[in-house]
């Protein structure tokens, strides 16, 4: 499909067509995406009519709550893997929750996509496409009082994105060069991947960090995250000290409330003494 080609190689998907029509095909992905080949009304039909079979925007099922300004989309790969985006529309943008595996294997106890284990990692192009495809939707079907356009991504969907970090790297650069997303205006969400933390502070682009604690001491933070057993959470806090010394961007703490699990008064001096220390 389309989003599964790097850019610099769209002239592959139309042989024999000038560099301008390549360019045209550049732009209607990447600055106006369209939801079917059909709509590009700058190329010839005989283009579009080749590109529609492999046009990428396979949606299975779709989910509105918050009366209409959340959109839940099912997407369904051509290999059968499945995965999710999620809009949320406020007054003043849109911010698109997207996916990074289909699956995941951190095998968080509280997460229902942890639950059903791991099937594989997504592409870049699978990534960039969820994004296209809300684009292309709030253009077709603004919603009322929303911009109609994406202005900020949050890698929250499903999957550890550090786990995937070749792809998430090109995902994000494609989302910066070629849809003129601000990388400040991009969030990765992490349940703690030490070394992608510290390969994502080397990274050109000054995005946010998101660490998921859900748990202020090892014991409890084990229970929930399997991972803080390989990276318990003075190594989690050095990682986004750095992170946010180097970037100088303000982190974000992510916390689940369960009942009776870590909404004690002893979790909520723990995580504002960690909060106190990253400055988040």
């Amino acid at each position: 499909v389309p989003y599964l080609t790097h850019p610099d190689e769209l002239a592959g998907l139309v042989p024999g067509e000038p560099p301008y029509r390549v360019r045209q095909l550049r732009d209607w992905l990447y600055r106006t995406p369209v939801l079917e080949a059909s709509a590009m009304t700058n190329l010839p039909g005989s283009i579009r009519q080749r590109l529609d079979p492999l046009w990428p925007f396979a949606v299975e099922a779709e989910q509105t709550d918050d009366g209409g300004r959340t959109v839940k989309w099912l997407m369904r790969a051509p290999d059968g893997a499945s995965y999710e985006a999620v809009l949320m529309a406020y007054p003043d943008r849109n911010t698109l929750c997207l996916s990074s595996q289909a699956g995941c294997a951190m095998g968080c106890t509280f997460c229902a996509t942890g639950q059903f284990g791991f099937e594989r990692h997504l592409a870049a192009g699978e990534m960039v496409a969820q994004v296209a495809y809300a684009s292309a939707r709030l253009r077709h079907e603004p919603l009322p009082g929303s911009p109609e356009r994406v202005g900020n991504v949050v890698f929250m969907g499903m999957g550890e994105p550090l786990a995937n970090y070749d792809n998430l790297r090109e995902g994000v650069r494609r989302l910066v060069k070629e849809m003129g997303i601000s990388g400040r205006s991009i969030t990765i969400s992490t349940v703690g991947l030490v070394p992608g933390m510290l390969r994502l502070a080397e990274e050109p682009w000054p995005l946010t960090l998101a660490l998921s604690l859900h748990a202020a001491d090892d014991e409890l933070r084990s229970r929930l995250v399997p991972l803080n057993d390989r990276y318990p959470i003075d190594e989690l806090i050095a990682a986004a000290r750095h992170y946010v010394e180097v970037k100088g961007r303000r982190l974000t703490l992510e916390w689940v409330l369960i009942a009776g699990v870590n909404d004690t008064p002893e979790q909520a001096r723990g995580l504002a003494s960690i909060a106190a220390e990253l400055g988040a």
